[in-house]
């Protein structure tokens, strides 16, 4: 696996494992729609968050979370219409990113919650 593959996986497992510690409960990771893929749908009382986690080794380019563009923002939010109206679920639904910079061993997170509204 490439370098910075084996980096994304290790970002959505610590973002994982974050949520978790949160309060969260994990329902899919690595979810696909058509041509979209959801990094982690995890749900906390009567909210869905919709969880896309974008890890880089450098900033030197912009932070991780400047790198979702509308593009994965329109497959994201048709491919969580589709698994709440499939799944008949009544819940609030919010879609946050969680940004991950890893700067030597250690790795910088942040949650921005309801992301896409804050661009």
């Amino acid at each position: 696996m490439a370098q910075h593959n084996q980096l994304g996986k290790e970002g959505e497992q610590r973002a994982a494992a974050y949520l978790e510690e949160k309060g969260y409960q994990i329902l899919e990771t690595n979810w696909y729609y058509q041509k979209a893929e959801v990094d982690i749908i995890a749900q906390k009382g009567s909210t869905l968050a919709v969880v896309e986690v974008k890890t880089r080794s450098s900033v030197d380019f912009g932070l991780p979370h400047e790198f979702v563009k509308p593009q994965k923002i329109k497959l994201l939010t048709q491919a969580i219409d589709a698994y709440v109206r499939n799944g008949n679920l009544d819940v609030e639904v919010r879609f946050d990113i969680i940004s991950i910079h890893k700067k030597a061993n250690e790795f910088i997170m942040e949650h921005l919650e309801d992301a896409f509204f804050h661009f």
